[in-house]
C-alpha cells in the first residue's frame, strides 16, 4: 500500500463499508443511469414488450425515467425522501394496517443500535426507516451482508439508502477476524461519536421457521471495538454504550412464505437447499410487492450495564422480541391446523374473515409443503409459550 492510499485510509477507514455520503450521490446516480444490467432489469419489469423488441430503445427510455426520477436529489437525505414516497405507496397497496408501538419511549435526539427480528430481507429495515420517518426522526444506517450485493448496480442503490456492507464471504480466521473488527469499530462510531442510529438483525439470515434467536457471536462482535480499546472493560459497559434497543415486527402473512417452506422441506428431505442465481433479489421484490396483510411493529427498552456475557444479552434481546411479537389470527389458526398444541390456540379475535383469508392462502400451498408453510405462522406462538427449546 502506498504512502497516498494509507493517508486516504486514516481519513476515510470505513470507506469500502459505510454508506456514500452526501458529496458521492451525484457521481452515484450517474453511474446508475448508465448501468446496462439495471435498465435491463427495469425494461423487463415496466416495458417487457419493448424490451424484448426494441432493446436499445427500452433501455433508452429506462435511463431518462432514472435521470428524471432523481432530479433534484443532490444528497443522501433526498434519495430516502424518494424512497419514503414509494414506502408509503407499499404500505397503502400491500398492508392491511400498520402499527408502530414503543417509539414514543426512545429519546428522539438519541443514537439507538436497533436490533430485530428478521422475516424479510428489505422490509424490516425499510418498516424501522418509515416509523421514525414518520416521526420526524432521523433514519438509520442498516446492516447488510455481503451475500446481497453480487450486482454493482444492488450495492449503489443500498449504500445510497444508508445501507453498509456485513463480510460474509471472506475466507481465513485472520480475515474475517480483521473484518468484524472493523465492523464493530464502525458500529460504535456510528452510535458513541457520530450519533447516528443502526438497524441490524439479531442473526445472519431470515428466521424462515418463524423462531426468533439471537446469535450470541452478534454480540461478542459488537463489543470488540470497545473492548480493543480498554482491554478490561466489562461485557455490560460495551453493551450500555451501544444503546442496544431490541425491535420486534410481525407480518400477518409473509409473502415469501410459500418459497420459506419449500427450502425448508428441501433442507428436511435432501439435507440441502440450493438457491437460484439472484433468488435473494426476487425475494426481495416479492416481499415489497406482495400482500402482508397486518404489519405491527414494536420498539422495546435500552439495555443497560447489567450483563456478564454475551449469552445474557442476547437472552434479554430475544425475550423483548418474543414478548413485542405481535399474534395475528393467522398465527393461532395456523397452530390450531397442525393439532398439536390446542391448549395454546387462542381464536377469540379470529373472525370468519380471517379463517376465509388463511384458508385461501392454505389452499393454495402444496400438500408437502403445508406442515412447513404452518410452521412459520405456528412457531411464534410456541415461542412465546416456551415449547421451542434454544
Amino acid at each position: 500500500m502506498t504512502d497516498t492510499a494509507m493517508a486516504i485510509d486514516s481519513k476515510d477507514p470505513w470507506a469500502d463499508i459505510r454508506p456514500y455520503q452526501d458529496d458521492e450521490v451525484a457521481e452515484v446516480l450517474a453511474r446508475l443511469a448508465a448501468n446496462r444490467e439495471l435498465l435491463d432489469a427495469l425494461t423487463r419489469y415496466r416495458l417487457p414488450r419493448l424490451s424484448r423488441l426494441a432493446p436499445p430503445l427500452a433501455r433508452t427510455l429506462a435511463a431518462y425515467a432514472i435521470r428524471r426520477q432523481t432530479r433534484g436529489v443532490n444528497s443522501v437525505r433526498d434519495f430516502q425522501q424518494r424512497v419514503a414516497h414509494y414506502m408509503a405507496h407499499m404500505i397503502r397497496t400491500s398492508t392491511d394496517d400498520f402499527r408502530i408501538d414503543g417509539l414514543e419511549h426512545l429519546a428522539p435526539d438519541s443514537a439507538y443500535l436497533f436490533i430485530g427480528n428478521h422475516r424479510d430481507i428489505a422490509l424490516d429495515p425499510a418498516f424501522v426507516n418509515y416509523a421514525l420517518h414518520s416521526a420526524g426522526r432521523d433514519t438509520v444506517r442498516i446492516a447488510i451482508g455481503d451475500n446481497l450485493l453480487k450486482k454493482p448496480y444492488v450495492t449503489d442503490l443500498m449504500r445510497l439508502n444508508k445501507s453498509f456492507i456485513v463480510p460474509r464471504a471472506l475466507r481465513g480466521k485472520r480475515a474475517m477476524l480483521a473484518a468484524y473488527q472493523m465492523l464493530s469499530d464502525y458500529i460504535r462510531h456510528s452510535i458513541t461519536t457520530d450519533n447516528h442510529s443502526i438497524w441490524m438483525a439479531q442473526r445472519e439470515g431470515r428466521a424462515k421457521d418463524g423462531i426468533d434467536r439471537t446469535d450470541p457471536a452478534i454480540i461478542k462482535m459488537l463489543t470488540m471495538a470497545r473492548r480493543r480499546e480498554e482491554r478490561n472493560a466489562l461485557i455490560g459497559e460495551a453493551i450500555a454504550e451501544l444503546r442496544i434497543v431490541p425491535v420486534s415486527i410481525s407480518y400477518e402473512y409473509d409473502p415469501c412464505d410459500l418459497q420459506k417452506a419449500r427450502e425448508l422441506h428441501a433442507v428436511h428431505t435432501e439435507g440441502r437447499y440450493e438457491k437460484r442465481e439472484f433468488e435473494d433479489i426476487q425475494s426481495i421484490v416479492t416481499g415489497i410487492t406482495g400482500h402482508k396483510g397486518r404489519v405491527h411493529l414494536r420498539f422495546g427498552d435500552p439495555l443497560d450495564s447489567g450483563f456478564d456475557t454475551p449469552e445474557a444479552v442476547a437472552e434479554e434481546i430475544n425475550r423483548q422480541i418474543i414478548a413485542g411479537y405481535h399474534l395475528f389470527p393467522s398465527h393461532y389458526l395456523a397452530l390450531e391446523a397442525l393439532g398439536d398444541a390446542p391448549e395454546l390456540v387462542d381464536l377469540s379475535e379470529v373472525t370468519d374473515a380471517d379463517r376465509s383469508r388463511f384458508q385461501a392462502r392454505l389452499a393454495d400451498v402444496p400438500e408437502e409443503l403445508r406442515t412447513w408453510w404452518l410452521a412459520q405462522y405456528a412457531n411464534p406462538v410456541r415461542n412465546r409459550a416456551g415449547r421451542i427449546e434454544a
